[in-house]
């Protein structure tokens, strides 16, 4: 009788022990969004905010270890880094075996592990021609094979998933092997986003639009799943019960070593529920987060100084316990113009000089003030510092000019010719600049910015507002003139935002739809250099090149506030990826109600 209460205890205290390392469904981290994502197709969508929601709805190839710096990144999906052959070319990837989707009808009752097949199946989606996939670039033109099933399926219309390429094989249930035409020294690091992550053919042939996306149905196998989206509100997400067994990071920094301690051998995630709420503006979001609402904030432009002064939280925040953590990020915000525009458009001197006289119009030092609160530098070049292959150009942040961007014009024959105080177009015809922004309030600032910018040199300006989802689609499809973004990487070396000037990437990331042979020459050599100080040296050849075109005004190298509250666990800034919902966990002894 004793053994059998001696094996009862002993059954109990396993169990508790269980339940103490497993996922807290009662836990639930809260969050704002500025703006709704977009969609949740992992091989369609690549906006900053539908990108929070994938990672966690679609997990990864590879992420950098959280705790761990300098970065270094580790298998996710994969079981380890990719193995390379000596000459670059062959990659053979082993992928985690126990990957399931999120439970869904298209299933039909069935569990489905994600295998090499679905890999590869969603990596030729990137490739459909019908998907106009903005993540093209990460695949295009690399793979042995994949250009003819390309070409095949312009021509016919129909991508032919099923036809075997010789660069892209399952060589087990879980292992892929890829062949590259190149060695691609940054591919590894692309991995890390959520373009890479597998979906389910049957979910796609379930959901599919006319063009092949699955926008509003995803089905992912990373460690959480959409419970609800309601649009331009809320989105909910909840663990994906099938998600795999994954430990919490063992290795950080000796300031992590409390954290790393506290959460041995707890899975992941540690908290049940993520609840994102669309909040605008910036205000009505800072005051959630001080009513205890939100569990941390990425404090918005508007806002910075109810929570910043002089670079230091203020007072009253710190003595509440509050959390803030300020550093650059690995982003650019900048303005681009329309390279394909009748009016700004083309690479003749005239409409060099009517880009670059509009450039020397804008008061950059205010822009850095008025709408970034101080919390930016002015760029010079188009590679943030945080970035490998960020370079001393020499060139200074362009600085106001009015009267060299006047004397531009004149030269060009941007004459005002009817004596109305605004100038003509070189054949007499109007001028007339559309530019494109955002209803929110700091849009408005930028706008009142350029509007007296344009009005000193003598070039009339109106506004196209739209919600940003519609100017996303709209800049893609090349129909906005004049247009401001923001881009961040993913990765630690600079070349995607030297992507954003490639001809190929036109209709995905070339909002600019800047095409120019010598560049795209540039661009395809640096391909094919490791990572160092020749690749290096073509880098800042291409930045010479888009700057001397001005298809952009490079803008300003952005700084990042991040407040927390003192319950919520787990925290810590990474540079190329904001939100790690599966690592974090919440103290509800100190949640204030």
């Amino acid at each position: 009788m004793r053994i059998l209460k001696l094996m009862g205890l002993c059954a109990l205290s396993v169990l508790l022990s269980t339940a103490a390392l497993a996922t807290d469904m009662s836990k639930t981290v809260r969050v704002a969004f500025p703006v709704d994502v977009t969609g949740f197709d992992p091989q369609a969508t690549n906006d900053l905010y539908s990108a929070h929601v994938n990672n966690a709805v679609f997990d990864v190839m590879y992420e950098f270890d959280y705790y761990v710096r300098p970065v270094r990144l580790r298998g996710s999906l994969a079981q380890a880094l990719p193995e390379i052959s000596a000459d670059g070319l062959t990659w053979v990837i082993r992928i985690k075996k126990g990957l399931y989707f999120a439970d869904d009808p298209a299933f039909k009752d069935k569990k489905r592990e994600a295998t090499a097949d679905d890999f590869i199946y969603s990596w030729k989606r990137m490739l459909d021609p019908k998907m106009v996939s903005p993540t093209l670039w990460h695949i295009d033109g690399k793979v042995v094979g994949m250009d003819e099933l390309v070409a095949e399926a312009k021509k016919t219309g129909k991508f032919d998933y099923d036809k075997p390429v010789e660069g892209l094989k399952a060589l087990d249930r879980y292992t892929i092997q890829m062949k590259l035409k190149n060695p691609d020294y940054t591919m590894t690091e692309l991995m890390t986003q959520y373009n890479w992550s597998p979906v389910a053919r049957e979910v796609v042939e379930a959901y599919r639009d006319q063009g092949g996306r699955i926008m509003s149905n995803p089905v992912g196998a990373g460690p959480f799943r959409i419970k609800q989206w309601t649009k331009g509100s809320k989105v909910l997400l909840t663990k994906n019960e099938n998600f795999r067994d994954e430990l919490f990071p063992t290795e950080g920094e000796p300031a992590d070593a409390e954290v790393l301690a506290r959460n041995k051998g707890k899975k992941i995630p540690l908290i049940g529920n993520v609840e994102i709420s669309i909040i605008e503006k910036g205000n009505p979001r800072l005051l959630s987060f001080k009513s205890n609402l939100l569990d941390y904030e990425f404090v918005g432009l508007d806002m910075i100084g109810s929570v910043v002064q002089n670079g230091k939280l203020l007072p009253e925040l710190a003595a509440r316990g509050i959390g803030h953590q300020r550093a650059l990020e690995p982003a650019l915000s900048f303005e681009y113009f329309n390279m394909e525009d009748p009016v700004v458009g083309g690479y003749t001197q005239e409409r060099i000089a009517l880009r670059r006289a509009m450039i020397l119009s804008f008061p950059t030092e205010d822009y850095v003030r008025v709408v970034f609160r101080n919390q930016a530098e002015p760029a010079n070049q188009v590679i943030p510092p945080t970035q490998t292959g960020h370079v001393k150009t020499g060139r200074a942040p362009a600085r106001r000019d009015v009267e060299m961007a006047k004397a531009l014009l004149d030269r060009f024959g941007y004459v005002d010719r009817d004596g109305d105080g605004f100038r003509e177009r070189p054949d007499g015809s109007p001028l007339e600049i559309t530019r494109s922004s955002s209803p929110r309030a700091l849009d408005r600032e930028h706008d009142e910015l350029w509007k007296k910018a344009l009005d000193s040199i003598g070039i009339r300006v109106k506004f196209n507002t739209q919600k940003w989802p519609d100017l996303l689609k709209q800049g893609r499809a090349g129909q906005l003139q004049f247009w401001n973004l923001g881009w961040n990487s993913a990765a630690t070396d600079g070349n995607s935002f030297l992507m954003l000037f490639y001809s190929k990437s036109i209709g995905q990331s070339n909002f600019a739809r800047f095409n120019l042979k010598q560049y795209d020459e540039l661009y395809e050599q640096a391909q094919k250099l490791p990572i160092g100080p020749k690749r290096w040296a073509l880098y800042r050849a291409m930045n010479e090149l888009a700057m001397g075109y001005s298809p952009w005004h490079p803008g300003v190298f952005r700084y990042q506030n991040v407040i927390t509250q003192p319950w919520l666990l787990n925290y810590k800034r990474i540079p190329f990826r904001q939100h790690f919902w599966h690592f974090m966990d919440i103290d509800e002894s100190k949640r204030v109600k």
